[in-house]
């Protein structure tokens, strides 16, 4: 195969001349822009990328805490250009995290999407990415393979807390989840038999369900409609016994900018335990389906309790278990398999092995990078980055 070499700043990339044989000129990286919007969606729709709409998009950033906070010097993401139609796109989203008391401010990359006849030009979105300012710490927490690969190549590292290339799966509509599975799979005329095989993967599950009833906590869980100032006490009191774990920030405000929108769609589902009014422990729970599969899912954002109470966790899964299964829901999922020290992951009937690791990091600085290459440092989940935006 014959290269070019593309020049970005003190950079040498040797591109495939085949990704640049339709073009009357090599194309150009610039910082994109909200007017770019209909650009972006299109290419994303041609490779199947799911699109938010244009409000929802914008307020990525217009609404982002962070992004009010550094004036709106932030760049939103980077075009793939050439003769003005886009080619390719990689958004760009701040986020605020604490370690230590200090503060940490996150770059997240979001639909990293290239035309196919381009595609050897990807690696130049990736380098504006990692190269900008003001950043401390650059996640990428939806990694497919190839963007895994490209990641490890600049200094990219795993996050050394889970297994972010594995789920733990609860069916909680055996017959749907069946029925969906074989018209897909084998054929339309399948269906019949989702019958007699859901009640096989029914008593399977019976022993994990059974333990999952099995809550000694005593502890009630309520679902909670919004977040309130009681989010802001409780964040101040997480981050005060975790200020060795790199967290990102949880505030009412940084709640809220983040579940937006799903909020609004009824996708979200937050659990709490109190104790009187205080909130000792809350959970995330958030909807989301496969359009192309059919398949209707429900994803463990998020988990969190002071004290140390991982015990608390049980009691909000049964509850999302049983929702779950009273709405026809097909699947409960926690990708990851964080939250070691709850017993949620050794209950799961199923686990689900995905092709690549799906979360990055890396740190701008040496003495961050030392630091974040202690698994004690990290609490992961699918709060970070853009997993659940």
């Amino acid at each position: 195969m014959i290269y070019n070499e593309v020049r970005v700043g003190q950079e040498i990339f040797m591109v495939p001349i085949e990704a640049r044989k339709n073009a009357t000129q090599s194309p150009k990286v610039r910082e994109a822009s909200f007017e770019d919007y209909p650009g972006i969606v299109s290419l994303e729709s041609r490779y199947g990328l799911e699109s938010k709409t244009y409000d929802e998009w914008k307020r990525l950033w217009i609404d982002n805490p962070i992004y009010i906070e550094l004036q709106h010097r932030w760049p939103i993401g980077w075009v793939l250009e050439n003769d003005r139609q886009i080619l390719g796109y990689f958004g760009n989203i701040p986020l605020s995290y604490e370690l230590r008391g200090r503060k940490i401010i996150v770059a997240t990359g979001r639909a990293w999407v290239v035309d196919a006849r381009y595609r050897g030009y990807s690696v130049l979105l990736l380098h504006h990415f990692l190269y900008q300012q003001y950043v401390d710490l650059y996640l990428d927490t939806t990694a497919n393979s190839e963007a895994a690969r490209a990641f490890s190549a600049f200094g990219g590292s795993r996050v050394p807390v889970g297994r972010w290339d594995r789920s733990a799966c609860w069916i909680t509509n055996y017959r749907g989840f069946l029925s969906n599975w074989l018209t897909r799979k084998v054929s339309p005329s399948a269906k019949s038999i989702s019958y007699p095989l859901s009640a096989v993967l029914f008593l399977k599950d019976i022993l994990s369900r059974k333990a999952l009833r099995g809550d000694q906590t005593g502890a009630e869980v309520r679902l909670c409609t919004s977040f309130d100032d009681r989010f802001d006490v409780f964040w101040e009191e997480l981050r005060r016994e975790n200020s060795h774990v790199l967290l990102a920030v949880r505030t009412q405000e940084a709640l809220e900018w983040h579940f937006k929108p799903a909020l609004l769609q009824n996708r979200v589902w937050t659990l709490t335990i109190r104790n009187a009014s205080r909130l000792v422990a809350y959970s995330i729970f958030l909807r989301r389906d496969n359009a192309r599969s059919g398949v209707k899912g429900v994803l463990l954002v998020d988990f969190q309790a002071l004290g140390g109470h991982a015990d608390f966790l049980l009691p909000m899964f049964s509850w999302a278990l049983r929702r779950c299964q009273d709405e026809g829901i097909h699947l409960l999922v926690n990708v990851g398999l964080c939250f070691g020290k709850s017993n949620i992951n050794k209950l799961a009937p199923y686990q689900r092995k995905w092709p690549s690791w799906s979360y990055f990091y890396k740190a701008r600085d040496k003495s961050l990078a030392e630091t974040l290459s202690n698994p004690e440092v990290w609490a992961p989940s699918l709060f970070d980055g853009d997993g659940s935006l």
